[in-house]
């Protein structure tokens, strides 16, 4: 009896030991690069880039197989755009949104599709650029950025005038709400694609055949959606950024 409880003490101190957070980082100009984000997010860009260019190359009238899913592609960002922001003002910002959509569509589904952990790094481990904490406050930060210029823009320096209307009573609580979008549209994709990741790590464990199969089915349906709601709201926030003030001829 007394050895089976060793084995499982001395299997508890070594899990113990274990430093969790470690990271591949790498160390230029006296900057640390997160090594693993870096690998991984080049890798989503450089599969949208070669997607572009090939569907670009040799363009048909009638578009049939790559071409025609791009075009339907964009087409789907359009729509999204344009529901957001209306049809005067999507135009300028599909690129924007289009972009997010598609890097974090493809980032939710590298992690869902392709066995990062396999490939062996000197510390830590890759993973989809969505599961890093560091990728999604980067991404809701470009929003933030966004939406104040799309204000700004509209409305120059009478934008910031928004945080002292109706009284200026709220002037604490509209900056607060400028700090609580980009940290909740960055948590939210967070927490999702981890969760996700860490229900099929612990099912592939306790049940390695059949269950794991429609859980990963499930996670690659709920990665789009969380693409697409990040998309949708980083479309709502500029067209709130825009509407806040309304048109001087209205």
């Amino acid at each position: 009896m007394m050895m089976p409880n060793f084995l499982i003490f001395s299997n508890f101190l070594s899990l113990a030991e274990l430093e969790v957070g470690r990271h591949f980082y790498w160390d230029l100009g006296g900057f640390s690069l997160h090594g693993q984000v870096f690998l991984t997010s080049w890798f989503v860009i450089g599969l949208l880039v070669i997607a572009t260019v090939l569907a670009g190359r040799d363009r048909k009238q009638i578009p049939t197989g790559l071409q025609n899913f791009m075009e339907y592609v964009l087409e789907f960002i359009r729509d999204l755009a344009k529901n957001q922001l209306g049809e005067k003002e999507y135009r300028p910002w599909v690129p924007f949104i289009g972009t997010l959509f598609l890097f974090i569509f493809v980032s939710n589904w590298s992690g869902a599709l392709i066995p990062w952990k396999f490939i062996e790094l000197p510390e830590g481990e890759l993973a989809a650029p969505t599961g890093d904490i560091n990728t999604t406050v980067a991404l809701a930060l470009l929003v933030s950025l966004a939406y104040f210029y799309a204000g700004f823009k509209k409305r120059g320096l009478g934008y910031f005038s928004k945080y002292v209307e109706p009284t200026p009573i709220l002037l604490p609580i509209a900056i607060l709400e400028d700090f609580t979008k980009p940290l909740s549209l960055s948590f939210r994709l967070f927490g999702n694609i981890l969760a996700d990741e860490l229900v099929v790590a612990v099912l592939v464990l306790l049940v390695p055949l059949f269950i794991p199969i429609p859980v990963m089915m499930l996670g690659l349906f709920t990665s789009a959606i969380q693409a697409l709601v990040f998309a949708t709201l980083a479309g709502a926030y500029i067209h709130e950024a825009l509407e806040g003030h309304g048109d001087d001829d209205h």
